[in-house]
């Protein structure tokens, strides 16, 4: 993101001002980003709240980081209903846009992105209401009170406690990340990054496949892709066959790398990122594989290569 300008038609807006928010920053975009999964959403919503923080009486403000993310959530909450009408007419499943963790391009974003936005998290969170979404990212993230949750979402703070409560049910009974279990997830990316490239057979990838597995592929209508998620591993193996199959997937190469912290495979097509990929692991199975291959979600991480 471009370092923001102060308005100099604003007496109120100081080098404190631009200090303060510099400093929150990465911890903004954090935030606005577990709540759309957007990155150029996000990025508009951190604009957005340094246009209002600009015509805020700092001397007035007893903590700018909470202020300013009250100011960033709500942003986003607008900006992710709107989305969500968008999504109506969405072709086919909608995922996270991924991040690419393992650049130095923003390397403060990309710690606060790694810290504990794997999209698996994501992928979860996107299960929630608008409200629940938020208030579990401002109490449960970032750690703001009660309160100021309440003033960020103009709710209740008996309103916030409910939705905070369900959305942690939610979270905290959906796997996400085995504790200890990172060699596990990488060792099984890099399966899958074998399988790829064609170094191993399919079918010696089923004996890591859980039961239940799903398959979700998001194209937006723009590359082959399934219309559904797939689930079974008998489902899920006929479907990566006929892809791998294709001319088109067949022209890739593939690699491994970083993506929100975690390990993933990123097909590339003449020197562009064509496709991303990742799974999810729990007790040292894989019960999802998530491909993006819609370029307009791309654009993030091909610019941070």
């Amino acid at each position: 993101m471009d370092e923001p300008t102060p308005n100099p038609k604003d007496q109120r807006c100081s080098p404190d001002h631009l200090r303060a928010f510099t400093e929150h920053r990465a911890a903004l975009f954090g935030a606005a980003y577990r709540v759309l999964g957007a990155v150029q959403d996000s990025e508009d919503a951190v604009q957005e709240a340094w246009l209002r923080w600009q015509k805020v009486d700092i001397a007035e403000v007893q903590s700018p980081r909470s202020y300013l993310l009250r100011i960033v959530s709500r942003t986003a909450l607008n900006s992710l209903r709107t989305q969500q009408r968008r999504r109506e007419d969405y072709p086919g499943p909608w995922l996270p846009e991924p991040i690419s963790t393992d650049v130095d391009r923003e390397p403060d974003q990309a710690a606060e992105i790694a810290d504990d936005v794997s999209l698996a998290l994501l992928v979860v969170l996107e299960a929630l209401s608008p409200l629940e979404r938020a208030a579990f990212v401002l109490r449960e993230v970032f750690d703001l009170s009660y309160l100021e949750v309440a003033d960020a979402l103009d709710r209740s703070e008996d309103a916030v406690r409910k939705l905070v409560s369900r959305a942690r049910s939610h979270v905290h009974q959906t796997p996400t990340h085995e504790a200890g279990a990172a060699a596990t997830h990488r060792k099984l990316t890099e399966k899958l990054l074998e399988v790829s490239r064609g170094e191993l057979p399919l079918e010696d990838f089923v004996s890591v496949l859980a039961p239940d597995v799903v398959l979700t592929t998001d194209a937006g209508g723009r590359a082959k892709a399934a219309r559904n998620p797939i689930f079974g591993v008998e489902k899920v193996m006929r479907f990566t066959a006929g892809v791998l199959s294709t001319p088109e997937v067949a022209e890739l190469s593939w690699e491994l790398g970083t993506v929100n912290g975690r390990a993933a495979v990123i097909g590339h097509l003449s020197g562009t990122i064509d496709t991303v990929a990742w799974i999810e692991v729990d007790r040292g199975s894989v019960t999802r594989i998530d491909m993006i291959r819609n370029p307009s979600k791309l654009r993030a991480i091909i610019a941070q290569t």
